[in-house]
């Protein structure tokens, strides 16, 4: 199994696996009833190659949630939030993110948070928000005296509403331009001041 195998998988394994999990989020994102078999077609391999490598459809589900996680822990890393200058890392992991919901988003709806796995990765992920806005408040990015579990609540909260929330109003899917909508509302808000 993709997800939870010890022993890492071939390239050319890795390749197809990749290939299903893309081709089921497309495919399950149009159609949440499509069957493997639609998805086998998609990634453009034989349906018994899909039922080798999953077991079943939650199972395929369950991959594709705990790839965008390991994607979206990955992707904190690459911001480097312990050594680049924290509003220059916020932005980038926030960048980072809002790409990979946007292509994981039919999994990312359907996670099972009570997964061992998954909120095993997510502990992670917010572990590592948490430490780099407690750098972002010690350098003056953040207010002394803000909440930082409810900084990093409204932060998801926001990175949620740009990817699920958007309406043919939004002039941008753009992960740059989005992630600074993002930082400007959770740092600036959207009064004149208190």
């Amino acid at each position: 199994m993709p997800s939870t195998s010890a022993r890492p998988l071939r390239a050319d394994a890795e390749r197809t696996v990749r290939a299903i999990l893309d081709a089921a989020e497309r495919v399950l994102s149009d159609n949440p009833n499509a069957t493997l078999e639609q998805i086998a077609e998609v990634a453009g391999v034989a349906r018994t190659t899909v039922h080798r490598r999953f077991a079943n459809r939650e199972d395929l589900v369950r991959t594709m949630a705990i790839t965008a996680w390991r994607r979206m822990d990955a992707a904190v890393d690459a911001a480097r939030p312990q050594t680049a200058p924290p509003l220059v890392a916020l932005h980038q992991a926030t960048a980072n993110v809002i790409q990979i919901k946007y292509g994981a988003a039919y999994a990312l709806d359907r996670i099972d948070v009570s997964d061992p796995e998954v909120a095993r990765i997510q502990a992670n992920v917010f572990a590592k928000c948490d430490a780099a806005f407690a750098r972002a408040q010690t350098e003056g990015v953040i207010a002394p005296d803000a909440d930082l579990t409810w900084v990093r609540r409204v932060y998801l909260a926001l990175i949620t509403e740009t990817v699920h929330g958007a309406t043919e109003l939004d002039t941008t899917t753009d992960p740059d331009a989005l992630a600074s909508r993002v930082i400007d509302t959770l740092l600036g808000g959207v009064g004149r001041g208190r």
